[in-house]
């Protein structure tokens, strides 16, 4: 991912992947599972998800004031594309700038991967306690993570910690071994199923707004029908880089959210949880560093925030 971190930095993030749990054994490779063939397993007894709030229906406030301020500010870059989606979680009302276009989508595509993983962990066919083997000819990658630094051949981590370093400090090694455990094309299958209208083209890791707003809302989706989706909401409300969406909101507005970048890409998707929850998503190519790129969704997120705190006469 993003920024080029220190040795001393990236030692201290292996202390941190050992504290949240993370254990190895070195054992002989087994044979690969896919998660197709695995038996189901007996759900652990977890506690009946809280009783779903119902909201009134609300009038559909009108946001092209808002679009517009979004439009005047990305016309002040004009050497970078951006593409935007917004969603009123209460009204239901929502708007799109360039929302079908195609983005690299760089570590935002992690979040719609453990959702995956969460649907077959909650339909029993696998245990959040299932443990994966790296293998590194296949899983070793540099970047952002941990597991790059002490991960050698023979080891095995659990699915719960796998998803917990994908989502918190975007671990690269991590998400290809999820992903090679649940198997790519299986999860292709999953996007195409929620309605993605791009995904994987030509074999890249890209996408549009709108889709990932689509993944957004089925990570809340899921969030009301299971336990565990709270659990992934909450390891997005706390990752280790939150410069995008929540960089210029108040300390104490939760934003679950998701950061991605690439040499000129910067997007950040999630939802913030002002006095009028909505979703936004922010993809942009073509921007001269990190610094500018996430500053500037910052700065479209508080434009938004600052929109939906007036509606809410706050």
């Amino acid at each position: 991912m993003r920024h080029v971190l220190e040795r001393a930095t990236l030692l201290t993030l292996t202390a941190l992947a050992l504290i949240v749990g993370l254990w190895a054994i070195p054992r002989p490779l087994p044979p690969r599972v896919s998660p197709e063939t695995v038996q189901p397993k007996p759900s652990p007894t977890v506690p009946a998800p809280s009783p779903e709030v119902v909201i009134p229906t609300a009038a559909r406030p009108n946001y092209a004031p808002l679009r517009k301020a979004m439009l005047d500010f990305i016309a002040g870059y004009p050497g970078i594309r951006y593409g935007i989606y917004f969603k009123d979680l209460i009204s239901g009302a929502a708007f799109g700038i360039n929302e079908w276009q195609v983005f690299p989508a760089a570590s935002t595509i992690k979040v719609p991967l453990v959702l995956y993983l969460n649907e077959l962990v909650a339909a029993g066919k696998l245990d959040w306690q299932d443990k994966v083997v790296y293998m590194s000819e296949l899983d070793w990658q540099g970047g952002a993570g941990a597991l790059q630094f002490f991960a050698q051949d023979g080891y095995k981590y659990s699915l719960r910690v796998l998803a917990n370093l994908t989502i918190t400090i975007s671990d690269n090694i991590s998400t290809r071994m999820l992903l090679r455990y649940l198997g790519k094309e299986n999860f292709k299958r999953y996007l195409w199923s929620m309605g993605a209208s791009v995904v994987y083209p030509g074999g890249r890791n890209e996408s549009t707004p709108r889709d990932m707003a689509l993944y957004l809302e089925a990570v809340l989706n899921f969030a009301k029908r299971h336990p565990d989706g709270r659990r992934l909401l909450d390891d997005m409300a706390n990752p280790i880089w939150h410069v995008g969406l929540p960089g210029q909101l108040p300390d104490h507005i939760t934003v679950a959210h998701k950061e991605g970048d690439l040499p000129g890409v910067a997007a950040d998707i999630g939802i913030v949880y002002g006095s009028r929850p909505y979703i936004l998503v922010v993809m942009s190519e073509g921007v001269p560093n990190d610094e500018i790129g996430f500053e500037n969704i910052a700065t479209l997120s508080k434009i938004a925030y600052d929109y939906q705190e007036r509606l809410a006469g706050r």
